[in-house]
């Protein structure tokens, strides 16, 4: 079996999850090398895999390796771009974690960058990998519930964690985008054309003058007539949720939860069941399954299911909202891919 030489950049949470994917879970995929700058973190996270491959401090250095067939970029979201673009440059397949870019700018560097060495890039939309999620695509696809007309997508989690950290816009940016492709997803075809946004700190209100927004709720219309809902809040006590909701001319799905099973708990204080607290409990089959289908496109030289241009829309939707945000107003959302 041919194994698929990968070079994984960030050794945080989504890098060590992405690195143990990487060694124990897809048997055509070889951890070749990690990359982190903070000293020992490449080091660790191979010596808690067991896994013998070499380190790097500097990112660039693992991209230039002429062994290396495909890089994964977990590393810091404001440093997705430059990871991108470097990776495309020296003729990498690219597998990245959601947001691939935070402008436009970068966005359209990244796509002129692909144009012109037509590389394999997938980004990192894990619910499109979800059981309950494709399925519902496949439904509407194949019509089930005739043309959709409401949708809705929301991501909230479950502890805010760290928040003086947190970078301004995250929730449209790294959070909500989620949700934006999500819906591009359930609408198939279809495209925005409309957003208006609200935000606030509702969680941390001393936070908000410094820019922590940790809810926010954003209204989409696409050019087929549907009208979209988006919502995201940092601090969902009950656990992990992630859902969505598409009603169409003949009928409606919904999909997603926060379950950790299918057990109920029923005693005398009623029936209950278990949520999951945690983003890699809850889609851990979607990260597995989204990594292993990016592995087999480079393989076999095959589309990504998911790829730049997919990002690109979604981070269009983020944009103009963060713009309606500022704005408070509706805010048109551009068709062209290069704006």
């Amino acid at each position: 079996m041919r194994k698929l030489n990968i070079g994984l950049i960030g050794a945080g949470r989504m890098g060590a999850f992405h690195g143990e994917t990487i060694a124990n879970r897809i048997p055509n995929a070889n951890l070749y090398a990690v990359a982190d700058p903070v000293p020992g973190a490449a080091e660790n996270l191979l010596d808690k895999l067991e896994v013998a491959a070499k380190t790097f401090a500097d990112p660039t250095e693992l991209i230039k390796d002429e062994n290396i067939e495909a890089v994964v970029i977990a590393s810091p979201a404001r440093t997705h771009a430059c990871n991108v673009l470097a990776a495309i440059n020296q003729g990498k397949a690219v597998f990245c974690e959601k947001p691939m870019a935070i402008n436009m700018e970068e966005a359209n560097r990244i796509l002129q960058a692909i144009e012109g060495n037509k590389n394999l890039v997938q980004v990192g939309f894990n619910r499109r990998f979800e059981n309950g999620f494709r399925s519902a695509h496949e439904e509407i696809v194949a019509g089930k519930i005739g043309t959709p007309q409401l949708l809705r997508s929301n991501t909230r989690d479950p502890k805010l964690n760290r928040a003086e950290s947190i970078q301004e816009w995250t929730i449209f940016l790294e959070t909500l985008i989620h949700d934006f492709d999500t819906l591009m997803y359930l609408n198939p075809g279809a495209k925005p054309v409309e957003v208006y946004a609200i935000a606030d700190a509702l969680i941390r209100p001393d936070l908000k003058e410094k820019g922590l927004l940790d809810t926010a709720v954003v209204n989409i219309k696409f050019d087929n007539g549907a009208i979209a809902t988006a919502d995201a809040n940092f601090q969902a006590v009950y656990g992990y949720d992630v859902r969505a909701e598409v009603f169409g001319s003949e009928g409606m799905l919904t999909t997603g939860g926060i379950r950790k099973s299918n057990m109920i708990r029923y005693n005398k204080n009623g029936a209950s069941y278990d949520t999951c607290r945690y983003d890699q409990d809850l889609l851990f089959d979607a990260y597995v399954s989204e990594l292993r289908s990016f592995t087999n496109s480079v393989i076999s030289n095959e589309p990504t299911v998911v790829n730049a241009e997919d990002a690109v829309w979604a981070l269009k939707i983020a944009l103009a909202s963060i713009d309606s945000v500022k704005m408070n107003c509706p805010i048109k959302v551009g068709e062209k891919t290069f704006v």
